[in-house]
């Protein structure tokens, strides 16, 4: 007897030796502290939705402007076909996650029946003022299982007290009244507009806010906005929020990118409209809508880069969203779909060069196990770790996607790939370098630096291979990587093409014209077709006058503000007169060039068609002091069908 039990004794220890040696037991080895800030819930909930729609819909839509002036009468706004459901199927049909609505732009008109101010929608004629455009697209959001947010401007152009303590209680009252009155809000919005000229009530005056995080106290509307709705991402809010701009609305991210550029995680988003016209719908917009393929390159430099796409549809005056945006959208999400329908590495058998702890929770075929929330890790001290992977068959490939299990912090700062390819290792994504930075759409054959959320790196040419090899060539810890993918850009042929023959205007050539009025001898700088020249002038307000020689039907302009990287002198204001004959004028167009400074792209300007020789440009008003300026200008005549 006690011979047995001395055997079962021995038995025992060398059973728990070998468990707890082997890592067999998931509780004997931890999981890695978490490195720097990491993500609330919320923020690994919003970053997995990828990419959703933005919505710009009110009173510019009428006016054809991108930024109301705040005199605008609220009469103006009658939708005839307006549908919040049949625009929320086709958002969600091209496979977006969720939308965000204006309910409030910059020129203050409320598109929801607000108790803080009269300048509403029960001013409108719809429904008999008896409207509510935020509750139908909550409703049907809610209907079809979609997620919805809303846009509310800190600036508000129509507005009295707009500048004053008086006017925070009116802005409290409808952040109140958007979190309370219309269901689970996934995003709210606050811009970084900070005041201007503006109607003020009457009072057109040019109201200075100071610092934004100061007058709005961004303080106290995060935490009252935490409290009403926990779970709503707040984008902006002087930093404060949850999310920042991307620093374009172009719709790139710069990368590499960092989600934590101090003490707490910031994911970034980028923006950008479906149609080169602007947020807000504007006539003659159907031949400047995004192709599929743009569209792409968009996705790419921005949820490829590690951050989210709000992609903005705006609807028409009938409340319709515009056929041709409609077609380019469906397309690209097709297209979206193809790339990502098949992992090619999805089961692949994966040898690490180490595994924690030996455990079969931080293994290698964590990587293509497809299972966000399971990742491969080393041991604490190792930052260079590397892991071959093995394909069940050969793959043909030219996107490799990655991911940190960022719910543990962002780790990796730089990593390269190679894949096996004619008996030897090619590095197929390089490894990053300190300085190096990506801007814009020069997506293929990108550098392998931060990983974060995710990052897809688009291969110069379509790879062919069975084993790979992924490399950590510098992090700030050990990393934790959950996915290791191979995708397949699809090709033109998978992608439905976009209907032509929707163009409705075309740029005149400016070949043989002549110009006047001040610093005429540089005027032609504005329509020699290159960015980096362009008519200035250092006085405000100034202009020039275009002889197109012969009598033309003109129907708008773009105006394409100075890339220089400087804002001294951009116009921002303009008035376009016609003549026949140089001496008697009509003025067809006047407004305001809405966002440059964090916009400076081309602008279109849409008026009624008319019968001109002559068309005169006033720079009525500039950014940073005195001076007028313009990169590049275009005159458009409609499309004679």
């Amino acid at each position: 007897m006690p011979l047995c039990y001395s055997r079962i004794c021995n038995m025992f220890r060398k059973i728990l030796f070998a468990i707890f040696s082997t890592g067999t037991l998931l509780h004997a080895v931890s999981a890695p502290a978490p490195y720097g800030p990491v993500p609330t819930r919320q923020q690994v909930d919003w970053l997995r939705m990828e990419w959703y729609a933005f919505v710009h819909f009110g009173l510019n839509t009428y006016t054809n402007r991108e930024w109301g002036y705040g005199d605008e009468s609220p009469k103006l706004f009658a939708p005839s076909q307006f549908d919040a459901e049949a625009i929320v199927r086709t958002f969600k049909g091209a496979g977006m996650s969720g939308m965000i609505y204006t309910a409030k732009h910059h020129d203050g008109f409320c598109t929801w029946p607000t108790k803080s101010t009269s300048h509403n929608i029960k001013q409108a004629p719809w429904k008999d003022g008896k409207g509510d455009v935020v509750k139908e697209f909550a409703d049907a959001c809610r209907k079809h299982d979609f997620a919805f947010g809303t846009y509310l401007s800190p600036w508000d152009r129509n507005c009295a007290d707009y500048g004053k303590k008086g006017y925070l209680k009116v802005y409290y009252k409808q952040i109140r009244e958007l979190l309370t009155k219309y269901g689970p809000i996934f995003e709210i919005w606050f811009d970084g507009a900070m005041g201007g000229d503006g109607y003020y009530g009457g009072a057109r005056q040019n109201r200075n806010i100071g610092k934004a995080d100061t007058y709005y106290n961004y303080e106290k509307v995060v935490r009252d906005i935490r409290k009403l709705q926990p779970d709503c991402i707040i984008w902006g809010a002087a930093g404060r929020g949850d999310v920042t701009w991307g620093g374009s609305e172009k719709g790139f991210v710069k990368y590499p990118l960092w989600n934590t550029p101090g003490n707490k995680w910031l994911s970034l988003e980028g923006d950008t409209p479906i149609n080169h016209r602007g947020w807000f719908w504007h006539p003659g917009q159907a031949s400047a809508v995004k192709s599929p393929a743009h569209l792409m390159d968009v996705y790419m430099a921005s949820v490829g880069r590690g951050a989210n796409l709000i992609l903005n549809l705006a609807p028409n005056r009938d409340g319709q969203l515009d056929a041709a945006d409609v077609t380019s959208l469906e397309a690209f999400g097709r297209m979206r779909r193809a790339l990502l329908a098949k992992d090619y590495a999805l089961g692949a058998q994966v040898q690490p060069s180490e595994v924690r702890g030996n455990a079969a929770k931080f293994a290698g075929d964590k990587l293509t196990d497809g299972d966000l929330e399971s990742y491969w890790c080393p041991e604490d001290g190792t930052k260079t770790p590397s892991a071959e992977i093995r394909l069940s068959s050969p793959a043909t490939f030219d996107v490799v996607r990655l991911r940190e299990q960022i719910r543990l912090g962002q780790r990796v700062e730089s990593f390269k790939v190679e894949a096996f390819v004619n008996g030897q290792w090619q590095v197929i994504v390089e490894p990053g370098t300190a300085g190096q930075v990506e801007k814009g759409f020069d997506l293929r054959g990108g550098k392998g630096h931060t990983i974060g959320h995710q990052v897809m790196r688009w291969l110069k040419q379509p790879v062919t291979t069975d084993l790979l090899r992924l490399t950590i060539t510098s992090a700030k810890a050990c990393p934790c990587i959950t996915e290791f993918s191979l995708l397949r850009m699809p090709g033109d042929e998978q992608v439905a093409s976009v209907a032509d023959g929707s163009e409705t205007e075309v740029a005149l050539s400016s070949q043989g014209w002549t110009y006047s009025g001040f610093v005429a001898d540089v005027a032609p700088l504005a329509f020699d077709g290159k960015p980096a020249t362009m008519w200035e002038i250092k006085r405000t307000p100034s202009h020039f006058v275009v002889d197109m020689q012969r009598e033309q039907t003109v129907c708008g302009f773009a105006y394409l503000p100075r890339q220089d990287g400087k804002t001294q002198g951009m116009t921002s204001r303009y008035r376009v007169e016609l003549s026949l004959d140089g001496q008697n004028w009509q003025k067809v167009a006047e407004g305001e060039f809405g966002n440059l400074r964090a916009n400076p792209v081309e602008q279109f300007i849409s008026f009624p068609s008319a019968k001109a020789r002559y068309f005169r440009f006033f720079s009525t008003a500039a950014l940073d002091g005195t001076g007028s300026s313009v990169a590049e200008m275009k005159i458009f005549t409609p499309v004679v069908k």
